[in-house]
């Protein structure tokens, strides 16, 4: 009996690259090797998706329960949504009805691990604007796929992990304004992401965490010359951590603290917002040829953290300007996962 964990990859927007990734990736013979993978999307993209990518030897296998998947290399198991209209898709275009599709297929794969039909969910890209367009008229608006995870799991406490290697990124606030940003310092919430990001490095084999809590001003408020949220906010929780037995440090300038991360110093670094962790992490991750004028490394993995339910998903855009060109780069899909397996395993094997 295979008891790989079942991964649920969501297709992304459809007019993206999101599907010619999946493709490339579970082309690959050594995936099925580690897990048992299902794409939440539709079956009509996934056709077009495989001449896409070059591979139409691939058999694409509509199902509509979970439990009729095949797991085979050479065959994609697709829970067919049937939300598109091949007619109406144009890549690299917004669009209601690729918004919604891409909403779908995540409330479905969330919908699949809260019943337990399957051990870990892996996400591509959605279009904000396509999803909200698409969703204007329920009422609801989500500022992206962690949201959406919190509402439907009825979770508060969560944040956003990033992973580049050794290099991991959590945050104290992410899609939100600027202001509201540094509003969001609060003791209570450093401490809290403090503690999930010492959880998470628990969880990949990491027995005594070294954790880098960033400063939100300029050197770090320079002792209130430059702001007081170190001294009011950021510190108590530091010195909370320490108090349970937490490895924490800071608050450190994230100027000079992202080279000590990635030589190793920190095993993982507590950013104050959105930006001052994604800025470092895919300035190291996504790597352009000039000379080829093309990507040769767009590396990465985004990961939910404070859920009931694994999320991991890659950590790019939908790539409209590439998408239906066959060109895009699974890498970071592959990346995220292969941490889905690795959390969905560490999770089954506790819970037995």
């Amino acid at each position: 009996m295979n008891t790989n964990p079942i991964v649920a990859i969501t297709m992304g927007d459809p007019a993206g690259n999101g599907p010619e990734i999946t493709v490339k990736s579970l082309a690959k013979a050594e995936l099925y090797a580690r897990c048992r993978p299902i794409v939440i999307g539709d079956a009509k993209v996934f056709e077009e998706a495989k001449r896409i990518a070059g591979f139409p030897e691939i058999v694409i296998h509509p199902v509509k329960d979970v439990q009729d998947a095949l797991f085979t290399h050479g065959t994609i198991d697709v829970f067919d949504m049937e939300l598109i209209d091949m007619q109406k898709l144009e890549y690299g275009r917004v669009s209601a009805m690729c918004g919604n599709a891409a909403y779908r297929c995540v409330k479905k794969a969330i919908d699949l691990a809260m019943a337990g039909e399957v051990d870990a969910t892996c996400t591509n890209a959605l279009n904000k604007e396509a999803m909200n367009l698409a969703l204007k008229g329920e009422g609801l608006h989500f500022d992206g796929h962690t949201e959406i995870y919190a509402t439907c799991t009825n979770t508060r406490n969560y944040t956003m992990l990033l992973v580049h290697h050794d290099l991991r990124v959590v945050h104290v606030s992410t899609h939100c304004s600027l202001q509201q940003a540094c509003e969001r310092v609060k003791r209570q919430r450093v401490l809290d992401v403090i503690k999930i990001a010492y959880k998470a490095c628990r969880d990949f084999g990491i027995e005594c965490p070294k954790i880098a809590v960033a400063g939100l001003n300029p050197h770090s408020g320079e002792n209130g010359l430059f702001g007081t949220e170190e001294i009011e906010e950021i510190i108590p929780a530091i010195e909370q951590a320490k108090a349970e037995n937490i490895q924490a440090e800071g608050p450190i300038p994230p100027d000079s603290l992202f080279p000590k991360a990635l030589g190793g110093w920190y095993d993982i670094v507590v950013a104050m917002y959105h930006d001052q962790g994604h800025i470092p992490l895919k300035t190291v991750g996504f790597q352009y040829d000039r000379q080829a004028g093309a990507w040769k490394a767009v590396e990465g993995v985004n990961i939910s953290l404070g859920m009931p339910i694994i999320r991991t998903s890659v950590d790019h855009g939908t790539g409209f300007d590439q998408a239906g060109k066959g060109v895009s780069s699974e890498l970071s899909l592959d990346n995220a996962i292969d941490y889905a397996v690795k959390m969905a395993k560490k999770k089954l094997s506790s819970n037995t």
